[in-house]
């Protein structure tokens, strides 16, 4: 039986939540890996190729002067007429994006250089974006009753359009309002609720924040967001004062017939 939303607004981490872990970590994560190398290669006069190796250099130089552990830069390329090091600036990029990835770094720098390599695939039709099957219905019935959805990710808002736009069930992109990335903030900071309740102007208590992360529903719900944990097949399994303190769903249809009032 559906109830009346208390909610005005839905905002959905993906990982977990609308996408199976396994799919961002053996799908999307092995596109980066398997394909870099071909990608330098293939795209190394493109500009936008270059604008992204720009960034990783800068955040390379950030985390040398913070004394990262294993930080590796990635040199300048060479002015016309000098002697070419393009082969040591692909090593480098290499380098610094495996370590990366390695230690599951959630830094912007990374973050945009693997949506512009997912956006390729994408486009050519390598990559489709997977979805859970109860999530199509849900954002239909949340349109179909005037509530508005965002998502709020750790991928680059460019990683998120493509997942959506080509997806598993079609292009969703008509059913989203907004997306978000951690240039809003961090996920697991309080701060970041605030600035989005503010930037897509509802009040917290008005936002349904919908994750698989415990800590992150912490801090939406300690600024007064309505909340629920999504225990999706192969999520990081709750301990028992996770299922106490919170709501669990396992799927978006047990959404529907919830009501949030009392948290």
């Amino acid at each position: 039986m559906s109830v009346t939303p208390t909610y005005k607004c839905v905002l959905l981490d993906i990982e977990g939540t609308t996408t199976p872990i396994s799919f961002v970590h053996d799908r999307l994560f092995s596109y980066v890996k398997n394909n870099l190398v071909n990608f330098l290669n293939e795209n190394w006069n493109s500009l936008e190729l270059q604008e992204q190796i720009q960034l990783l250099r800068e955040q390379a130089m950030k985390d040398v002067n913070n004394n990262v552990s294993d930080a590796i830069l990635v040199p300048e390329k060479q002015q016309e007429g000098e002697k070419t090091n393009e082969d040591e600036i692909k090593k480098a990029i290499i380098q610094n994006i495996q370590w990366q990835m390695t230690i599951n770094r959630k830094i912007g720098a990374l973050k945009s250089f693997q949506g512009f390599m997912w956006k390729s695939g994408y486009e050519s039709g390598e990559l489709k974006g997977e979805l859970f099957d109860d999530v199509l219905v849900a954002l239909k019935k949340w349109k179909e009753n005037g509530i508005k959805i965002y998502i709020f990710s750790s991928g680059s808002i460019s990683a998120q359009q493509s997942l959506f736009k080509n997806s598993d069930k079609g292009n969703l992109s008509e059913y989203i309002d907004g997306y978000f990335d951690t240039s809003i903030g961090s996920k697991t900071e309080k701060s970041s609720y605030v600035n989005i309740a503010k930037e897509i102007q509802f009040e917290p208590k008005d936002i349904l924040f919908l994750s698989d992360s415990v800590k992150e529903i912490i801090s939406a719900k300690s600024v007064c967001y309505q909340t629920a944990v999504m225990e999706r097949k192969n999520n990081i399994p709750l301990s028992d004062d996770d299922r106490k303190n919170n709501v669990i769903f396992t799927d978006f249809h047990q959404i529907f017939s919830h009501s949030f009032l009392n948290f």
